[in-house]
């Protein structure tokens, strides 16, 4: 039987690991799977970050929990994934969000700087990934892994946004999104990647200083920023059965700004 569009996005009985969760994207997209029916687990560094955003995601009905944990360190991340699996049960659906950005000119960038940003950025999304898929999807036959992107993987920038390391990183998340979509379909894991523009957070924080609200608004089509909702569809259409033919793809959620020449 043909099931309804209410059915093939509910998420009910569903478990989602979010890490970043504990603000900003990666608390949009948290919420956006619990008000689907998902139970929910956020992970960030700070305790205090946490138990903020549980507490946000419980007063909107949400069954949530958290657990504090490094994703650019392997002992954490195995430390959250059996935290996860003792407290919640089988993973289902893992959302990549936690991530880091710096700015600096090319010619100055740190090593230190760069390491930092592909370690967290890239390696943290690898490492989570298969450890999740090990102990859950692979064994399951199923399984939705989303890796949060950006535009800045999709080209360069403009001349006073100096972010090289962030744009190698979130450029290599999308081949790495492809090619483990590609390595792991047979195993009916569905892997995707969501690319935002311009969204108003702690880490944009800096940026939206240095180049103005104005300015950013008015380099996209639609004439705004991202905000607290434009992310949730996408997030849950791959997390759920109404994305279950989608696997190995990217999508940007930026007002336009990538439909852009040079964009």
């Amino acid at each position: 039987m043909t099931r309804s569009i209410q059915q093939l996005f509910n998420l009910e009985g569903k478990n989602a690991l979010v890490t970043g969760g504990s603000r900003g994207l990666g608390l949009q997209m948290a919420e956006a799977l619990g008000e689907a029916g998902a139970k929910i687990m956020i992970t960030a560094r700070k305790s205090a970050e946490l138990e903020e955003g549980v507490a946000h995601l419980q007063s909107r009905g949400i069954d949530a929990r958290w657990v504090a944990g490094d994703c650019a360190d392997p002992v954490s991340i195995a430390h959250v994934v059996d935290e996860t699996l003792q407290r919640m049960g089988n993973i289902d659906i893992l959302v990549n969000n936690a991530g880091a950005a710096w700015g600096a000119p090319a010619e100055d960038h740190p090593l230190e700087a760069w390491d930092k940003i592909m370690n967290l950025n890239v390696r943290g999304y690898f490492l989570l990934s298969q450890l999740v898929a090990k102990k859950c999807m692979i064994d399951n036959k199923s399984g939705r892994i989303i890796n949060v992107a950006s535009i800045a993987g999709l080209g360069g920038n403009p001349v006073d946004m100096k972010t090289i390391a962030y744009n190698t990183s979130k450029g290599a998340v999308l081949n790495f999104t492809r090619a483990l979509a590609g390595e792991w379909g047979h195993y009916g894991i569905t892997v995707n990647a969501i690319c935002p523009g311009f969204f108003p957070s702690k880490m944009t924080k800096g940026l939206l200083e240095t180049m103005g609200e104005d300015r950013l608004k008015a380099g996209a089509p639609l004439q705004r920023l991202g905000d607290d909702e434009d992310l949730k569809g996408l997030c849950l259409l791959y997390a759920s059965d109404a994305g279950k033919h989608i696997t190995g793809q990217w999508l940007a959620v930026d007002g336009g700004v990538s439909a852009l020449v040079g964009g």
